[in-house]
Parts: C-alpha cells; structure tokens; sequence
C-alpha cells in the first residue's frame, strides 16, 4: 500500500473514531462540563464568598471584589510566619459546592431518569403472548385421519 493509500486508510480510521456517537456525545458533555463550571464559579465568587466574608466580619464595602480579597487576605501568624488560608478557604468552598452538585445530578436526576427509563419498559412490555390460531376445518380432519390410521 502506498503513501496515498495509508494516509486515505488513516483519515477513514480518524473519522470512524471521531464520529462515533460515544465520543462526539462526550465532547457535547465536556463543553457543557465547562460552562456549568463558569456557573459554579461566578455562584461561588459571586454568592457564597461574600456571604463566608460577612459572617467573618471582614467584609469591605467595595463589593465583590472587595470581599474576595478580604477573604484572599486571612491569615494567621504563627512562629512569626504568616500563614495565608482565605484562598485555601475559597478553594475549599468552591470544591465543596461542585461536589455537591455532581452529587446532585448524578444520584438524584440519573436515578430519576433510571426510574423513568423502568416506568417505560413495564407499559412498553407486552402483557401475554397472544393464543395460537386455532387450526383450520380441514387441519382437523387431517388429524382425526392420521388418529385413526395410527389407531389401527
């Protein structure tokens, strides 16, 4: 096989890989993955952060920026080190409220959607297998004959 042969086998192979339905199916799930990530961060930066700084009470009137590097800003001196932990906090925070959302989705909608995925198959299913035809007049009269033949 040539060149031309191997880069054409090539392109054909690329094509059924990349076309399949599992993987443009997953490339959909990543970009959405990314921009549910950009909710879940603007929720965290936005909502929560502000909120954990005010209840700390080190809140400054700027706003959200404000309270973000106020909450970037906490920390804590121990053996004359300043130990920073506001970002680990915020970090924190943000992991945990992906988390639970995940959980959210995966546990709860994925078992909904299992739930209904069951309701489906019980109604799609057939409720019995429908009673053979009953034979003709003349299936019958070719019985009692082979009966009697057998008979005698």
């Amino acid at each position: 096989m040539g060149i031309k042969g191997k880069a054409t086998s090539l392109l054909e192979e690329f094509k059924n890989f990349a076309f399949k339905g599992n993987i443009v199916d997953m490339a959909v799930g990543v970009i959405i993955g990314g921009a549910f990530g950009k909710i879940v961060s603007s929720f965290v930066a936005d909502v929560v952060t502000p909120c954990i700084t005010a209840l700390i009470s080190t809140a400054s009137p700027e706003g959200t920026e404000g309270a973000q590097e106020a909450l970037a800003k906490l920390s804590f001196t121990w053996n004359g080190i300043a130990i920073p932990y506001g970002s680990f906090l915020a970090e924190v925070l943000n992991f945990l409220i992906v988390a639970i959302v995940i959980f959210l989705v995966m546990k709860k909608f994925l078992g909904f959607m299992a739930n209904m995925r069951k309701k489906e198959e019980a109604t799609a299913a057939p409720a019995e297998p429908p009673a053979p035809p009953e034979p003709s007049a003349e299936e019958k009269l070719l019985s009692e004959i082979r009966d009697l033949l057998k008979n005698k």
